[in-house]
């Protein structure tokens, strides 16, 4: 029997795991993603047309949208089941719209998958819902707006900075917020600060013998929260050498320690609630090192599903795409009963752990979990990827953790005095270690509870004391931390910046366009350029770099798909100011790339004081005495604001002149190749032409197996490596090959990169893999 109805996905993969399900009346094709967007070469939206958006089939899916017409003729219904989100729903109403013929009998329906099990695709099926006209407005808007800041700004940006730059109406947020942190960062000025810790113990009891930190001196409390917070005039503290060593002395040779207070009280530490998008990203980021697009599409896999052998397509996980904690009855149920089983009933509360959404957050979705709790990571392990397998393990244990007991503690602390000096010790014991058993939360910083010590001895109020010893320590107070992308995500979100879907490709922009570095540390740091986009656009489009007023944008865009707004509306509110802003920036925002910065350093031909200037490719050191002096040079800013000529880069290579080492330079044109024995010799040689690296390309899955790697340039003038065989193979890296293999998966070659922060760090070109290490010296690139 022929099949009778037609479903439609966005995901080659996801159709294969519903083939399985839905059995044979049913025919199951993927859209492999959009069909249709606004245009890449023009504005595409009719500004003077009520923003009506000018969307047209995207490059080469005609030939998916004539396979998926032809799927669809003598099928009696039409199910739409792309992703469960504002871009599903788009995608979901371009078909609609450009699939199904007017003349079309059957029923179309949108089918709402969040988790690919054999129940969930069944009750899916069962229970089809119209096209959410609201849901696609609501993205829609959002498609305008960026697309009139994104297309608008960036043209700008080209004339007045450099080509290739981009503006975005959430990633120059991001930006805006690491600049002014690292502004803060070097605006601090750290405050010095003494500590004075007492080793004490019971008469005759030197085994019980612990540590007691001093907190009050003659009625005055040492106050070291207002002192980070700033507040220095309001703290007392210890703030020096001399204060610290007059304490010390004055409380050395005492004998009347002794315990004046004891505070008992039990603790309880309850489990975080399962992961939503953000706080999976940012434990992904924290605990395997994994960027967060990485951790989007390795989640994005065990959504759609996972060959398990004899089992066929499964897919292990609910939608990875939401803000809600909440969990459907049927899978808490279901993992209590686990829990009870696998734990025993003592880590079992009577009443299953309940967690509440933020207020801002859209819930339409359940919290990331397991689709089936029959399936623990070890019965799966043999069929994943090592990356699959880390992150299914992640989701499995926080989801499993958020329905057991607390970690239970007794906590107590201890006053110590002696000469009208306040000593204070803290411990605690774990009772009971209750969700902590599978699963506990990183952190990007210490906690204040990791001063806490272990178990105290038993004392008494009013119990005499000996000194063992006592020692002063000096410290500074520390400046804000470097956002992570964990932190710079957590921040996004908690300030309502941006949504689920849109934090992965946020990092990458920023990362990617040069705005923001990261070190091997994953600490981000803004770089010149970022500073100055940002500067030039918190001045000329102040509501753009605004925390509040792009917050206040994504509510809106919640009303127009709860339907309380008009996206037309709601985008001639957000169009109007901007306009005028746009106009003004166009006379007002200055000209960088006539930019001159005048430096102490001399020309190395002429002897006059070298400038800063910009050119296509950023700032570069130059003669003011151009073009009778010709002589360019690469430089590095110190953090102190100093500038300095970069050293040149060696190549490996010789100079076919003269026989001297060639360098890489860079001048007004970018980066090449030149004669280290100039101005002696002059030889050049360009770096547009591809160079044979002597390695081959990777077999797949990286590249083809037969080309060759080969050094390229970009036509922004940016090394990078490829195959011989492009466009037949596009692989591509932006890293330096090596010839050495991967020691951890056995790839042909490892990649390289060398900066000035973080020094050579050599890693597997194979996302899949986890090597990387820093390495001393910096190996010569192959010629």
């Amino acid at each position: 029997m022929a099949a009778t109805k037609l479903v439609i996905v966005e995901s080659p993969a996801k159709a294969r795991t519903l083939s399985r399900y839905l059995g044979r009346d049913y025919v199951v094709k993927a859209s492999v993603g959009h069909i249709a967007d606004l245009p890449k070469s023009k504005l595409g939206v009719e500004v003077d047309d009520d923003f009506k958006p000018d969307y047209e089939l995207i490059h080469g899916k005609g030939k998916i949208v004539k396979e998926l017409r032809a799927a669809l003729k003598g099928k009696s219904a039409l199910y739409l089941g792309p992703d469960p989100d504002r871009e599903g729903e788009a995608i979901a109403y371009h078909i609609a719209d450009r699939v199904v013929p007017k003349s079309y009998k059957g029923e179309v329906h949108r089918v709402l998958f969040n988790e690919i099990t054999r129940s969930g695709v069944k009750n899916a099926i069962a229970s089809p819902v119209k096209i959410d006209t609201d849901k696609f407005e609501a993205q829609q808007a959002r498609r305008v707006i960026d697309r009139l800041v994104g297309y608008q700004i960036s043209p700008l940006l080209w004339e007045k900075v450099r080509r290739g730059l981009s503006a975005g109406r959430v990633q120059s947020v991001a930006v805006h917020l690491i600049v002014e942190r690292d502004r803060a960062i070097k605006a601090f000025e750290a405050v010095e600060y003494w500590s004075i810790t007492a080793s004490v113990s019971p008469a005759g009891q030197q085994a019980a013998t612990f540590k007691a930190r001093l907190v009050e001196v003659d009625g005055n409390k040492i106050d070291l929260a207002k002192l980070r917070e700033g507040k220095k005039d309001e703290a007392f503290f210890i703030a020096d050498e001399k204060q610290a060593a007059g304490i010390v002395g004055r409380l050395e040779g005492r004998d009347d320690w002794q315990v004046t207070a004891i505070k008992r009280s039990a603790r309880t530490r309850k489990a975080p609630p399962p992961f939503i998008t953000s706080t999976l990203q940012q434990e992904a980021s924290r605990k395997l090192g994994y960027q967060p697009r990485r951790t989007m599409s390795v989640a994005q896999r065990l959504y759609e599903g996972v060959d398990l052998g004899e089992q066929g397509l499964t897919g292990l996980i609910t939608y990875m795409r939401t803000d809600s904690v909440r969990s459907a009855p049927e899978a808490v149920e279901a993992l209590r009963a686990y829990i009870k089983g696998e734990y025993g009933a003592e880590y079992l509360p009577e009443k299953p752990n309940a967690y509440k959404t933020k207020k801002a957050a859209q819930d339409a979705h359940e919290a990331i979990r397991p689709a089936s709790m029959e399936l623990p990571p070890p019965v799966v392990a043999k069929y994943l990827k090592a990356e699959e397998l880390k992150v299914y393990t992640l989701v499995w244990n926080r989801f499993a953790a958020s329905q057991m007991k607390p970690a239970t503690y007794d906590q107590t602390s201890v006053d110590v005095t002696s000469d009208e000096c306040v000593l204070r010790a803290s411990g605690q014991v774990m009772k009971f270690d209750g969700f902590l058993r599978i699963y506990e939360e990183g952190r990007d910083q210490p906690s204040e509870d990791d001063d806490e010590g272990g178990a105290l001895p038993e004392l008494t109020e009013g119990q005499r004391l000996g000194l063992a010893g006592i020692e002063q320590a000096q410290h500074f107070t520390q400046p804000p931390p470097r956002f992570t992308q964990a932190s710079l995500i957590r921040e996004l979100e908690e300030n309502g910046i941006g949504r689920p879907s849109t934090y992965a490709s946020i990092m990458s922009t920023i990362i990617g366009r040069e705005y923001v570095t990261q070190d091997q540390s994953r600490r981000l740091t803004s770089t010149q350029l970022g500073e100055l986009v940002t500067d030039l656009l918190t001045e000329s489009f102040p509501d753009i770099l605004n925390v509040e007023f792009t917050a206040g944008l994504e509510d809106h865009l919640d009303r127009v798909e709860g339907g309380s707004e008009d996206w037309l509306t709601v985008t001639k509110r957000f169009y109007d100011p901007f306009k005028a802003d746009l106009e003004r920036a166009k006379v007002e925002m200055p000209d960088v790339k006539g930019r001159v910065e005048e430096t102490d350093l001399p020309c190395e031909n002429c002897g006059h004081k070298l400038v800063v200037k910009w050119g296509k490719n950023g700032e570069f050191l130059a003669c003011p005495d151009y073009p009778d002096c010709k002589f360019t040079s690469n430089f590095v800013r110190l953090d102190d604001g100093t500038i300095e000529i970069e050293e040149p880069e060696e190549t490996g290579e010789v100079c076919d002149q003269c026989s001297s080492p060639m360098q890489y330079k860079w001048g007004r044109y970018g980066k090449f190749l030149g004669c280290s024995a100039y101005p002696e010799c002059k030889n050049v040689r360009s770096l547009n032409r591809p160079v044979p690296l002597g390695l081959a390309c990777p077999p797949t899955p990286l590249g083809c197996g037969e080309g060759e790697m080969m050094r390229k340039v970009s036509r922004r003038g940016r090394v990078f490596y490829g195959c011989s065989r492009y466009p037949d193979c596009d692989f591509a890296l932006w890293d330096k090959p090596v010839d050495a293999p991967c020691p951890e998966c056995e790839a042909v070659f490892v990649v390289e990169k060398t900066t000035k922060r973080a020094g050579t760090v050599r890693r597997c070109p194979n996302e899949e893999c986890d090597y990387q290490e820093s390495i001393g010296e910096v190996s010569a690139e192959p010629a």
